[in-house]
């Protein structure tokens, strides 16, 4: 990467992106972080070796590219007070609030703005996350610069309409929480069966990193997959069987569903379910 990066907000996730930069070979130097909360700032410092400024508009003046890591809540004002910064410099700007659509940034940051809006996910903390970007005004360059920031923090890919987005953070922003849940229930489940906590925790969350590798890595079917687990009459059929009686696949369709209708209230957007109108 080529010339400064400033990162505005220092929480969990702004540090997550800091500390992927760093491991992927960026110069601490060469980022820069503003954060309110002088705390949060001073253990990004310490811990990282980055410049902290005073000031998110110095951070403007001196970056390249900017990534809005703020919580949505703040954003407005946030926009109000680097709008005129941002308009001077023209930076690319990357945001991850969530909910914030580009319209709104534009409208405070200028209608020529380069504009990526990033919905990355929990498991970037550690590296192996998956970020869901739309594009506003970009080249090629510019997402190449885009993707190969969030790549720092996990998988990339690229959104073509930025209503998909609610859907993302349906499914990938809000997905992490889904699959904890699964996690918790398949260890209860061999604790009931006699298994220890630790063990029976090690299992599961081992079994969910394994079949979402073995997904990904091989590009079979999720039904293909299941199918080479599942013999006659054997243990993984009555397993499935009671999953099924259950309504787990609807659920979980639900659980993204509501996700995103529940973003789009949040954005101000439609809260309709998708599909066919209806002819009356």
């Amino acid at each position: 990467m080529k010339g400064k990066i400033g990162i505005i907000g220092a929480g969990k996730m702004g540090e997550a992106i800091i500390a992927g930069l760093v491991r992927s070979g960026v110069r601490p130097g060469e980022i820069l972080a503003y954060d309110a909360d002088s705390s949060r700032l001073s253990k990004v410092r310490k811990d990282y070796s980055i410049r902290a400024l005073n000031h998110n508009l110095e951070l403007i003046r001196g970056s390249q590219v900017v990534i809005l890591a703020v919580k949505p809540q703040v954003m407005e004002k946030v926009l109000a007070e680097i709008g005129p910064a941002v308009k001077a410099k023209k930076p690319l700007v990357i945001s991850i609030a969530a909910g914030i659509k580009t319209e709104t940034i534009k409208a405070r940051l200028g209608r020529d703005l380069r504009l990526a809006r990033v919905m990355p996910n929990t498991p970037a903390l550690i590296g192996a996350g998956i970020s869901a970007y739309f594009a506003a005004g970009m080249s090629k360059s510019d997402k190449a610069k885009v993707e190969k920031i969030l790549s720092a923090i996990g998988q990339v890919v690229e959104i073509e309409k930025e209503e998909l987005m609610d859907a993302v953070t349906g499914l990938s922003g809000s997905g992490p929480a889904y699959i904890f849940m699964v996690i918790e229930a398949l260890a209860d489940g061999g604790v009931k069966m006699g298994l220890s906590r630790k063990m029976a925790l090690q299992l599961a969350a081992q079994t969910v990193v394994g079949a979402g590798r073995m997904a990904l890595e091989t590009g079979m079917h999720p039904g293909e997959l299941k199918d080479m687990v599942t013999s006659p009459g054997g243990t993984t059929i009555a397993g499935l069987s009671a999953l099924e009686q259950g309504g787990l696949r609807g659920l979980l369709i639900k659980a993204v569903e509501s996700a995103t209708i529940r973003g789009r209230e949040l954005a101000g957007g439609p809260s309709a379910k998708p599909g066919p109108r209806r002819k009356r």
